[in-house]
């Protein structure tokens, strides 16, 4: 019998018993709730969980009867409305907010043993964020049911709620933080004293200082062992109590034997056997990388909580339109599939539905990629997310919250980033395989030193140990990809995850969006032509959209800048058309062809080859059109060299859009690129990529709008422009700060110099562990040589990588 609880990993207390029946073998339990979850566990034929998880499983207990009738109450359907998504017939789906999730093994139970609910379609559990997506047919199982049935494993699960989330977030960084900061100050403090003692010669430091120092280093260390070092602890008992070495077992082990040893070599005062700074900065390390990589999934996670935040927490509800437009306030929350609702001018409108009066432009750049405004009449629809820029709107809701297109690009994000390769499990599995073998090798030679000379077997084995600790393994890949990304930050490319410049060096297709990214974003003025003079059209049609914000009219105002505009008498805004004024007691208009040939009451036509891809506003008084005016959005100046760089690496580029197809092929066209899609939907631009995976191909996809967030996150490697959305940069495993394309070469390029410096990297760690292990086996080598070798063979590591940060012409 275990002494600690077989479920929890707690103590169990004297005298109690509850055991659990695990593999023909019994084992005790802390209470009665860890051993109805275990019993649970295992009768449901998911016991294989026990043998797969690397962290132990909350404590269980009963739930308070308030808890469970709340849970109860998560069947009505007006509570439903804010967090289910409705399908088809009785078909639903739900974000839910996992609580005791400690490894991907709570992960592998929890979607085992929802999926053998009757009437559960689907779970798809994300391990960066800890939510889970639930679909399942509500005429066979309700909400409640599932809730409970995750409770019933040990597990908590409630509807995702932000601020709960950040909560338990916090607590476990403070944590974290808290075992980091110990263990960071007792290694600065232990090196203090262990530096003399390295440098000065034999002799030099007398004892009585000598061996002060070492009872100081000792003190020191005492809490790095005690407490920093418990969560590796923890972890490697509950792998061997499984039968199995997990990746922490190594860690485990070389603590231990370090600071057993160096104790031992305290007492007995042997010099040149204590290794308390080892220890410490093992431990600090270690807890520093895991600190890093919690941030990481930190920031995979928070794309699709941005996403969230683009909806508005109040709306203007017109309770008795059309008889009234008299407003009141109401949250977004409280909307239902019929209501009225007014969106004022430069308002996010808070869901999807159908204008029913007005006349404006919806700037949908974020959820289409469209660059220009969309013009809306009465029956157009409108997205929740997007922003009314020019006249009031009064619109019938059709979507609310889950239901609306942004909650579907939610939704494909999580999934994105759900299917991510988890390389950590095997990474674990590598590890157990090399720490086994390692562990072999200590306790062959111990055995077979003690039989030859017992007082050297420990020794040896010790630094057996040490200088085939995986150190500079570990090293190769780590080391590399810091030096290159820290080359790559300093030009203007950071780099969000650590797998991003190791899949730079690998990727066959470039796949890019087109506004925002090969494009500018904003519309400018690209061409002006007409009977008056550029500069006094110019001024003409600034000085009549001078007090508008739409678009168009800023493009006008901009390229205006420093000219002196004549003054403007009156005007009137004719939303969506254009506007008129009187200028020096001359009537003036300036908007649309059809605009302009209403009031000349004669055919106006646009010009069909004079720049196909940007909108055509005419500037006229009334003899007739005095000027016209191309305002769109413009390439980005190193686009066309970028696709050349791209080409002659071997690289296929494609270009993907939301805008219309005149306006992409005209880019296509202009930049040399073959493959285009236009009207592209984020579904559409996901399913591309992933045909493109399944091709063998390996795809960096580059963007700039919350369209594209999906698709970062499904691509091999991605790299989001700085100037785009919070969401883009958070997908993206790099982000373009400066905005220059040609920088994308230059990551390319480093990932492939990262890819060759981690490969010399990895064949001299192996190369150095083939023939130092050896040695020490051979009882050549004492314990501080082969600390000295462990610490050159990770310097050497570390030079190389330095490389990286040289910058090539």
């Amino acid at each position: 019998m275990s002494e600690n609880c077989f479920h929890c990993g707690l103590p169990v207390p004297a005298g109690v018993h509850f055991p659990i029946r695990y593999r023909q073998q019994e084992e005790a339990a802390c209470c009665a709730g860890c051993q109805a979850v275990a019993n649970t566990i295992i009768q449901s034929g998911l016991a294989d969980y026990y043998q797969h998880r690397t962290e132990g499983a909350a404590r269980a207990e009963a739930l308070p009867s308030a808890v469970l009738e709340q849970i109860k109450l998560y069947d009505a359907e007006e509570l439903q409305q804010s967090f289910v998504h409705r399908g088809n017939g009785e078909e639903r789906e739900a974000a839910l907010m996992l609580e005791g999730i400690t490894c991907a093994a709570c992960i592998w139970l929890n979607e085992q043993h929802l999926r053998r609910l009757p009437g559960v379609l689907a779970v798809d559990i994300n391990y960066s964020t800890q939510r889970a997506r639930v679909r399942w047919d509500n005429s066979r199982i309700q909400l409640s049911a599932i809730l409970q049935a995750v409770a019933d494993i040990g597990y908590r699960a409630h509807p995702y709620d932000a601020e709960r989330q950040e909560k338990l977030q916090q607590k476990e960084r403070k944590q974290a933080l808290t075992r980091l900061w110990v263990a960071g100050l007792s290694m600065m403090q232990v090196m203090m004293y262990a530096v003399p003692v390295y440098l000065a010669p034999d002799g030099d430091i007398a004892p009585d200082f000598l061996w002060l120092l070492h009872w100081a280093s000792f003190i020191l260390t005492l809490p790095v062992l005690l407490y920093s070092a418990l969560p590796f602890y923890r972890n490697t008992w509950r792998d061997l109590k499984t039968g199995r070495v997990g990746m922490d077992t190594p860690v485990t082990i070389g603590i231990v034997t370090a600071f057993l040893a160096s104790l031992w070599a305290l007492i007995h005062k042997y010099e040149h056997g204590i290794y308390f700074d080892s220890v410490s900065m093992f431990v600090f390390l270690l807890l520093g990388g895991r600190y890093l990589e919690g941030i990481a999934r930190r920031k995979a996670g928070a794309a699709s909580e941005s996403l969230v935040k683009l909806v508005p927490a109040f709306a203007h509800r017109l309770a008795n339109w059309p008889d009234s437009r008299d407003s009141r306030e109401a949250t977004v929350a409280s909307l239902r599939p019929g209501d009225v609702i007014l969106i004022k001018p430069g308002e996010t409108i808070p869901a999807d539905g159908i204008v029913l009066d007005g006349e404006s432009a919806s700037n949908e750049s974020l959820l289409t990629g469209e660059s220009r405004p969309i013009a809306k009449h009465a029956g157009d629809t409108l997205t929740a997310g997007s922003v009314n820029t020019a006249s009031p709107l009064v619109m019938r809701v059709e979507q609310v919250g889950p239901a609306t297109r942004l909650a579907g690009i939610v939704r494909l994000l999580d999934q994105a980033l759900s299917e991510k390769p988890r390389l950590a499990v095997l990474a674990d599995r590598f590890a157990s395989w090399f720490v086994a073998l390692l562990l072999l090798a200590s306790a062959a030679t111990y055995l077979g030193w003690h039989a030859v000379d017992p007082d050297r077997a420990l020794w040896i084995m010790v630094a057996v140990l040490v200088i085939s600790c995986p150190c500079a393994l570990s090293l190769a890949t780590p080391a590399a990809l810091t030096a290159a990304s820290g080359n790559l930050a300093a030009q203007g490319v950071l780099t969000t995850r650590g797998h991003a410049l190791e899949a730079m060096a690998k990727i066959t297709d470039v796949v890019f969006d087109k506004t925002g990214t090969l494009t500018h974003g904003q519309m400018r003025l690209r061409d002006a032509q007409g009977p008056l003079p550029r500069a006094q059209a110019l001024a003409l049609a600034a000085a009549l959209e001078q007090a508008s914000e739409h678009p168009l009219a800023q493009a006008v105002i901009a390229a205006a800048e420093g000219l002196a505009l004549p003054t403007l008498q009156s005007a009137a805004n004719h939303p969506g058309h254009g506007v008129a004024g009187m200028i020096d007691g001359e009537e003036w208009r300036f908007g649309s062809a059809p605009f302009i040939a209403a009031w000349l009451k004669q055919p106006v036509q646009e010009l069909a080859d004079w720049h196909p891809d940007c909108s055509q506003v005419l500037l006229a008084n009334r003899d007739g059109i005095q000027a016209r005016f191309a305002i769109g959005d413009s390439c980005r100046e190193d686009a066309a060299a970028l696709v050349r760089k791209l080409r002659g690496r071997g690289l296929a580029v494609h270009l993907l859009s939301g805008d219309g197809e005149t306006a992409v092929a005209s880019l296509a066209e202009e930049l040399g690129i073959a493959d285009w899609r236009a009207r592209a939907a984020p579904e559409e631009k996901l399913a591309f990529v992933s045909q493109l995976q399944t091709q063998g191909r390996r795809v960096l996809m580059v963007g700039d709008g919350i369209n594209d967030a999906p698709v970062l996150a499904r691509a091999d490697v991605s790299i989001a422009m700085g100037g785009g959305t919070d969401v883009a940069r958070a997908s993206g495993d790099m982000v373009l700060i400066a905005d220059q394309l040609l920088l994308i070469d230059q990551a390319i390029a480093m990932g492939r110099r990262a890819l060759t410096v981690i490969r010399q990297n990895l064949l001299w760690a192996a190369g150095y562990n083939v023939v130092a292990l050896p040695l020490a086996i051979a009882g050549h080598v004492t314990p501080w040589l082969a600390s000295l070798g462990m610490a050159l063979s990770s310097l050497l590591v570390v030079g190389n990588a330095l490389r990286l940060t040289q910058r090539k012409p």
